[in-house]
């Protein structure tokens, strides 16, 4: 493609918006203090029922955590209950999605009881919803403790 095709201003706005995105996911995850051993765009053409991602780029990213020795892996997209648990299997590795990142970032910033507590209900919501979805524990990262990544695997 050459510069100035509508087709090459749209591929860059793409790429960009991409990078911007994963720039924001790191500030969110560096909020509460969590070292960024790597970061990634992984472009998703269909969404996987069982894992988001496909089959090939879950091995891949096998690789970059066993690499690194990551302990925490942070998408930045909504997981459902079930595509959580299925990563965490197939990396053995906590997951975290956006809405549960946000979440530990409002429990680990709140002045009053009240903020703590309103933080608290919202992760016991989402964690019911888990355990309605799979019929049984879904993660430890969602399943215990105060916030998404409190608890032992």
């Amino acid at each position: 493609m050459r510069r100035g095709d509508p087709d090459a201003q749209t591929d860059q706005h793409v790429i960009r918006g991409s990078e911007a995105r994963l720039e924001e996911a790191v500030g969110l995850a560096r909020a509460i203090d969590l070292t960024i051993a790597d970061a990634l765009i992984a472009p998703v053409s269909q969404i996987r029922p069982a894992t988001y991602l496909g089959k090939g780029k879950v091995e891949e990213i096998v690789g970059l955590i066993t690499g690194h020795e990551i302990e925490l892996v942070v998408m930045d997209c909504a997981l459902s209950p079930i595509q959580q648990r299925n990563l965490e299997k197939a990396w053995n590795t906590k997951v975290l999605d956006r809405t549960g990142l946000i979440l530990e970032i409002f429990g680990r910033r709140a002045k009053t009881k009240e903020g703590a507590l309103q933080g608290r209900t919202r992760a016991s919501e989402l964690s019911a919803q888990a355990a309605w979805c799979d019929h049984g524990p879904i993660s430890s990262a969602s399943a215990a403790g105060f916030g998404f990544m409190g608890g032992s695997r």
